[in-house]
């Protein structure tokens, strides 16, 4: 290479931020410093990666603009700080130096996919590391679910149980190797170890266990296989009997199941796939991605993803799960088999059996998933954090940020594994805030500097262990990002553990804990994404969350102005007979819109299996049939008045059905008169009725016509009340947030409507519209509420 000379030597001492530990930055500033002729030393601390070097300034320039933009691929620099230091001229090589201590300003990187160099080694017969199932280097393998503290070195990991061999420790110091300094470095000789069990803790009788497990798989049973983030339950997707079997032992009878197929030509043969959800399906984060079924897509795989139009489809990330779609292909030399389609698809999802968190710990295994797996593959490697798949979807509607694909925004139903734990960046610095999210789809977030550090989901708190699992998260969370929250945030809601938790929190640490009521955070958490100045007006459109007035809230117009929020107005009111039993009921809803339209007669032929006299007798006298605003609920009549279904098995079914068939149908024009809007000025409040797009349905024959008709009432509804709120205040940002945004024709008819008088739509992106996303708003908020002087 050509030299740049300069005859005077300057120093400088560079400090980087971001995601720069775990990720091959030392080995990378390393060799490029001793190849443009620098001398100095690189090292991690608890604020990331220090680097001092010294040479001729020009070349110093070209070295530090190079930082950023030659950095390694699962690097992410955020900023540089240059200091002008005085030049050791003693110095006469790049050393790495031994990490130092101090205040942690970094964070880890997620954890990834095995990358290609890695599995071209795994396949190849001549390699040492030949069907390894721990293969990693720098540029892939397992990162937040091993490491216990920054920073991010081998005794700070799970790793520190497995000494190097000699051989792995030569590829660990030499400079030149792709394992310079990969922590969870390891080959078959010193690394961790599978095994296949029995249930009953007996070791299964397999000189190979990927080949027994396949095998298993191929007789139809049920394998509990041992991942980056805890267990998955495994079985052939084609088989029907043993989806069947799978969903009886868990007691998921319905809700959809997440496929992995071994390549991107497999998934193009079941599913309709675009070029940004193929990226996706590609990336180094392997997130579970929703795709629109083909033809043949339930003939195939029955009993996957019933009565729905889309699937949850994931590729292999982990050398295991390559390893047994490589068994299945017959063990073929090198990678090309990958380009062809494979036959086998497996059921890949989540073992966290009866709503209780994801099992990680091989003991746990055992107690847990007895009854449900028929055999166990595990290894020897500790599970640090226990950490879930995500879930996305890709909406062409949405502008793709600077890191995704072209032609397509990310949308998250599920931020974690392959996310968890990159920052968000907030606009301004602000003290440290752990805000403890909602009480279903729960997740936690810390609030420290600039930066918004979302957790992976943890799931319902409806048990103790589940409650367990989120005690375990907010601490870990707090240790590897060395933060000791100023205040705490958390629902308003009384009875919610995530309440109870961070009052707790707040009384031992002595610092403020800052309730913030649930549709306020969820349209925080668009501001806070979105870094939104000034007033927005927002829909917050959900199941249920408690109201200032102490009612459930579900379909709320709010102006949101950081820290504090009003009510404008809400969906008309619907009666739940039964309380929350109707969330669980659609025919139940169904029941209390035909009474309040006085259509009662009707129910008792409508729902003959149903206990229809007692709940009419409840809505005639008013008991137990408290009156919720939530869209939810509206989504839940409509099916039961279309008939589509009485019972859900999961949250939100009713709704992902509805969907479906108006998808099916395909566009149609809002009936006339499908609501009316009353405003109720003495209250300060606007009222959105859509009982009358009810009463049509209650006399629709054709159930996909009335979900298509349902949208498009719904939409023209939500439209102009949001338009005229605009209007009425002159606030052109509207946020659109909740569960409900899920919903692909209602959130994109929406938006469309809204850009098309002129407004600036923003949604929930990489945090979820769902619950899963109510911790960023809360962590908005109190900090908001923090900086003026609220508290």
């Amino acid at each position: 290479m050509l030299m740049i000379v300069d005859p005077t030597c300057v120093a400088r001492r560079l400090r980087v931020r971001g995601v720069v530990q775990g990720v091959g930055f030392r080995p990378f500033v390393y060799r490029f410093a001793r190849k443009l002729g620098l001398t100095g030393w690189v090292r991690n601390d608890g604020a990331g990666v220090e680097i001092e070097i010294q040479g001729g300034e020009a070349i110093l320039d070209a070295f530090t603009h190079c930082l950023a933009s030659e950095a390694p691929p699962l690097a992410r620099v955020d900023s540089i700080e240059p200091e002008v230091i005085a030049p050791d001229l003693a110095r006469t090589e790049f050393l790495i130096l031994p990490s130092a201590d101090g205040v942690v300003a970094t964070a880890i990187g997620p954890d990834t996919a095995i990358c290609p160099s890695c599995l071209g080694e795994l396949c190849d017969p001549d390699d040492r590391r030949w069907r390894y199932a721990f293969i990693n280097c720098t540029n892939c393998g397992p990162r937040y679910t091993i490491t216990r503290r920054l920073p991010y070195d081998r005794p700070n990991t799970s790793m520190a149980a497995f000494p190097q061999c000699p051989h792995c420790e030569a590829e660990y110091a030499f400079p030149g190797d792709r394992r310079f300094h990969a922590e969870p470095n390891a080959c078959p000789v010193c690394g961790p170890q599978l095994s296949l069990y029995e249930p009953h803790r007996v070791r299964a009788l397999a000189r190979d266990p990927v080949g027994e497990t396949l095998r298993r798989l191929q007789l139809g049973e049920i394998v509990a296989l041992k991942g980056l983030g805890g267990f998955h339950l495994v079985c052939d997707a084609a088989d029907g009997d043993a989806v069947t079997r799978l969903r009886v032992r868990k007691r998921r009878p319905h809700k959809p199941l997440a496929l992995m197929f071994a390549n991107l030509a497999s998934v193009k043969r079941w599913a309709r796939v675009s070029e940004a959800e193929a990226a996706a399906l590609e990336s180094p984060e392997r997130p579970i991605v929703l795709l629109e079924k083909l033809p043949g897509f339930d003939r195939m795989f029955p009993g996957v993803a019933p009565g729905l139009d889309e699937v949850g489809v994931m590729l292999p990330y982990t050398p295991l799960q390559y390893l047994l779609f490589h068994e299945v292909a017959g063990r073929p030399v090198g990678t090309a088999w990958l380009a062809d389609v494979q036959p086998l698809g497996l059921v890949m999802t989540s073992a966290n059996p009866h709503g209780e968190p994801l099992v990680k710990d091989n003991d746990e295994a055992f107690e847990r998933l007895a009854d449900i797996a028929d055999v166990l593959l595990m290894h020897d490697r500790d599970i640090v954090v226990r950490c879930d798949d995500s879930v996305l979807r890709l909406r062409p509607d949405l502008l793709a940020g600077p890191h995704e694909a072209a032609g397509a925004g990310i949308q998250f139903m599920r931020r974690a594994r392959g996310f968890t734990p990159l920052s968000l960046p907030l606009p301004d610095d602000g003290p440290a805030v752990l805000a403890f999210g909602a009480h279903l789809k729960a997740t936690l977030c810390l609030a420290r500097g600039r930066e918004a550090f979302l957790s992976q989901h943890i799931g319902g708190l409806d048990n103790p262990a589940a409650c367990a699992a989120l005690d375990e998260v907010a601490e870990h969370l707090q240790s590897i990002l060395s933060v000791r929250p100023a205040a705490v945030a958390h629902d308003a809601h009384p009875d919610y553990y995530s309440t109870q938790a961070a009052l707790a929190l707040a009384e031992r640490l002595d610092i403020p804990a800052i309730a913030v009521q649930h549709h306020h955070a969820h349209l925080a958490a668009v501001c806070a994404e979105h870094r939104l100045e000034g007033p927005v007006i927002g829909l917050a459109a959900d199941g249920v969350g408690l109201g200032t007035d102490g009612m459930p809230w579900g379909g709320e117009l709010l102006y949101v102005d950081g820290a504090e929020f009003r009510r404008l107005g809400h969906l008309s009111p619907l009666p739940m007979p039964g309380g929350d039993r109707a969330a669980r009921e659609p025919w139940r809803m169904a029941c209390g819109v035909l009474h309040a339209l006085g259509r009662g007669d009707e129910a008792a032929r409508r729902f003959p299996d149903q206990a229809v006299a007692q709940v009419l007798a409840m809505l005639q006298k008013g008991t137990r049939c408290p009156p919720t605003t939530s869209l939810g609920r509206w989504f839940d009549a409509s099916v039961g008045l279309l008939g589509i279904c009485d019972t859900m098995s999961f949250e939100g079914q009713a709704a992902m059905l509805l969907e479906t068939l108006a998808r099916a149908f395909g566009d149609c024009l809002a009936l006339p008169g499908s609501y009316y809007i009353d405003e109720r000025p003495e209250a300060g409040l606007s009222v959105l009725n859509l009982y009358p797009l009810l009463n049509h349905l209650a006399d629709e024959d054709d159930a996909a016509r009335g979900a298509a008709r349902f949208h498009a009432g719904l939409i023209d509804g939500l439209a102009q009340w949001l338009g005229d709120a605009a209007l009425a205040t002159g606030i052109r940002q509207v946020a659109l947030s909740g569960g409900c945004l899920h919903n692909r024709v209602l959130a994109s008819g929406l938006r469309a409507r809204l850009q098309a008088r002129g407004l600036k739509v923003f949604e929930a992106q990489h945090a979820p519209p769902g619950d899963g996303g109510v911790a960023l708003g809360q962590a908005w908020v109190a900090r908001a509420q923090l900086a003026r002087g609220m508290w």
